[in-house]
C-alpha cells in the first residue's frame, strides 16, 4: 500500500473534522469547570490541556485531585485509560508504519478517539494520504485547549449543579464517533455489546475505575480483531 503525506491531506482532515468541533464544546467546558472547582489555576489548566490532550484522562485525574495531589495514582489511572490507544495504533499501522519523524510523532501525539474513528473510515474507503490524521488531530487539539480554557473562565462566573445537562456532553461526544466506525450489525454489534456488558457488569460489581473501562475496551477490541481475522482468512 503506497502512503503519502501532503498538506492537502492535512487540510482535508481538518475540514472533515470541522463538523465535529461543536460536539467537543460541552466536553471541553466540563474539563475546564472541573479543573476550576478542584483549584487549578487558568494557566495550569491550559498547560495540562496542551500537554495531555486527553479528555477522559484529564477528567479522571481531576476527579482524583485533592490538596495533596496523588501524582502516581493519577498517572497510573491515566495510563490505564489510555492503554486503549495501543489497539488504535495497530489499526492505523497501514499509515503510521510508513511515516517518520515529526509526521508519525505528531500523528500519535494528537491521536484521540475521534481522529481514530474518522481516519479508519478514511482508510476503509481507500484513502492513502496519512496527512488526514494529523490535520484532524491538530484541529481538535487547538479547539480542545480553547474550550477547556473557556470552561475554566465560565466556571468562575456561573456555578452549575453537578446534574446539569451540560455534563452529559462528554458522554455524547464519545457516542457520536461510533457513527463513523459502524460497518453493520454483523461486524460491529457483537464486540460493541461485549465491551458494554463487561464494563457495566464490572462497575456494578464494584471494580474500581477505570478498570471496567479497560476490561470493556480490550475485550471488545479482541473480539473485533478475531472477527476481522476470520473474515480475512475466508476471503
Amino acid at each position: 500500500m503506497q502512503v503519502t503525506f501532503t498538506r492537502a491531506g492535512m487540510a482535508r482532515g481538518a475540514a472533515r473534522g470541522l463538523p465535529l468541533v461543536p460536539i467537543m464544546i460541552p466536553f471541553g467546558l466540563v474539563v475546564g469547570m472541573v479543573a476550576q472547582a478542584q483549584g487549578l489555576s487558568f494557566a495550569e489548566l491550559v498547560l495540562m490541556s496542551v500537554l495531555v490532550f486527553a479528555g477522559a484522562s484529564q477528567l479522571l485525574a481531576l476527579e482524583l485531585w485533592n490538596e495533596a495531589a496523588p501524582v502516581l495514582g493519577a498517572a497510573a489511572a491515566a495510563f490505564v485509560v489510555n492503554i486503549r490507544m495501543a489497539p488504535m495504533g495497530a489499526a492505523l499501522a497501514p499509515w503510521l508504519d510508513r511515516l517518520r519523524g515529526w509526521r508519525v510523532w505528531g500523528s500519535l501525539g494528537t491521536l484521540v478517539d475521534h481522529t481514530f474513528a474518522f481516519s479508519v473510515a478514511e482508510m476503509r474507503q481507500g484513502g492513502r494520504d496519512a496527512g488526514f490524521l494529523l490535520g484532524m488531530g491538530l484541529l481538535f487539539w487547538a479547539f480542545w485547549v480553547l474550550f477547556c480554557a473557556a470552561g475554566h473562565v465560565f466556571a468562575g462566573l456561573v456555578a452549575l449543579p453537578r446534574d446539569h445537562p451540560v455534563f452529559f456532553g462528554a458522554v455524547a461526544c464519545f457516542v457520536s464517533i461510533l457513527v463513523a466506525l459502524w460497518r453493520g450489525p454483523g461486524r460491529d454489534l457483537p464486540p460493541w455489546i461485549l465491551a458494554a456488558v463487561l464494563a457495566i457488569v464490572a462497575a456494578r460489581l464494584g471494580v474500581p475505575a477505570p478498570l471496567p473501562l479497560l476490561l470493556g475496551a480490550l475485550s471488545g477490541a479482541a473480539l473485533g480483531a478475531w472477527q476481522d481475522g476470520r473474515q480475512e482468512r475466508r476471503a
